[in-house]
């Protein structure tokens, strides 16, 4: 029996939706425009979800984590992205550059790591991207030689998220020029303190201001062997599941902003009043909410069911993961720039939240691969005959 249904959540469930929401309609929301308008690192989120045991859910409570499904983790980073989509990155990267660890890393790598992270001793960001290799990651140049009982790294990444704020990375490095993608990269924990770590200056952005976007840049660091995740040479296959299951957050992200924009939209059209009458009775405003709301459920639903599929690892989860990502974010792209229409001119100011929310927004057909980079992912698995069918 599907034990994420796509239709209702359990008891459990919305149970934990409800506390976040608690948690970041007090702790966070309250801070996020001026995180956005300061372009800095939200501490009082990163507090809060700290506090809260929801800055890493995913970690499993072996290794002294929350535990939390697939589903839960998506319901947290939902509710975290409708205050303030910069926060929401908190858990969302946590989970991105841990998984590896936890899908590939040995007993010791996740007692230590996972660990650490479950415990608030750092946070875990993921290093693939560099500045030749976006969405052809296999043309990465960052090297790892062995020497020994250790490893050399160099090379550069770029766009890695809250860079410099974490204390852990994964990092994907070439150890087999002739093999590359098919058996020459490796993954490796890379921790702040070592030796030859350095960052670049944060990114100026569009959006998610508050967590910083940065180069990492890696000079000689030699760190020990036993910090490989998984074997030699399975690093690329390693870096493709996790992003199967982390384009489910991308999508609850995604969700998450467009339900806090559609909220807003909706107050504003019921308090607004215009020749004498609220702005909400308008038809052709009514139909323009209508539309908004079907499909940021729509987008939920199809986040939903992924996060069902990553759980329990199905094999259409590459599918799934890519739609959910792709469809949700085109959908907050296009709720948040109808909320910004309903406010009108007010929403084109930074007194009110939805214009930070559409620019927040644009990044979630991006990141994590962009939608046309899904949308090659999806029609290659349906080639396949990969889909199940419903």
């Amino acid at each position: 029996m599907n034990e994420f249904p796509m239709y209702a959540l359990s008891e459990e469930h919305q149970a934990i939706r409800e506390a976040v929401r608690a948690v970041a309609d007090a702790k966070i929301a309250p801070h996020a425009a001026e995180v956005d308008e300061e372009a800095r690192y939200p501490h009082e989120a990163a507090a809060a979800l700290l506090a809260s045991d929801f800055h890493a859910p995913h970690v499993p409570e072996q290794y002294g984590g929350a535990g939390a499904d697939a589903l839960a983790t998506v319901l947290v980073i939902e509710e975290v992205a409708r205050a303030c989509v910069s926060s929401s990155l908190i858990p969302a990267v946590n989970k991105l550059g841990s998984l590896p660890v936890q899908i590939a890393g040995s007993e010791e790598l996740k007692q230590k790591y996972l660990g650490a992270l479950a415990r608030g001793e750092g946070g875990f960001s993921y290093c693939l991207s560099e500045p030749d290799a976006g969405s052809d990651a296999g043309g990465m140049k960052t090297r790892a030689v062995r020497d020994g009982d250790h490893w050399v790294l160099d090379g550069v990444k770029r766009w890695i998220t809250n860079a410099g704020e974490s204390e852990f990375y994964t990092v994907m490095a070439v150890t087999d020029d002739e093999k590359k993608t098919r058996g020459g990269v490796s993954a490796f924990v890379v921790e702040k303190s070592d030796e030859g770590v350095s960052f670049g200056a944060p990114e100026k952005k569009l959006g998610i201001k508050g967590s910083p976007t940065r180069e990492v840049y890696l000079d000689k660091v030699r760190i020990p062997a036993d910090r490989m995740i998984g074997e030699e040479g399975t690093g690329f296959t390693t870096a493709m599941k996790t992003l199967d299951h982390t384009r489910v957050t991308i999508a609850a992200q995604a969700v998450g902003v467009a339900q806090g924009a559609l909220d807003h939209a909706l107050d504003y059209a019921k308090g607004r009043e215009q020749f004498g009458t609220s702005i909400a009775d308008f038809q052709g405003l009514q139909f323009m909410l209508a539309d908004m709301g079907m499909k940021v459920e729509a987008a939920r639903q199809m986040t939903y069911a992924a996060a069902g599929r990553s759980e329990r690892g199905d094999d259409d989860l590459t599918f799934f993961g890519a739609a959910a990502k792709c469809f949700a974010s085109d959908v907050a792209m296009e709720v948040t720039v109808n909320a910004v229409q309903v406010l009108g001119g007010y929403g084109y100011t930074r007194d009110y939240p939805v214009e930070r929310m559409m620019r927040d927004a644009k990044i979630t057909q991006i990141y994590e691969g962009t939608n046309q980079v899904q949308r090659i992912v999806m029609a290659r698995q349906l080639l396949a005959g990969v889909q199940s069918e419903l």
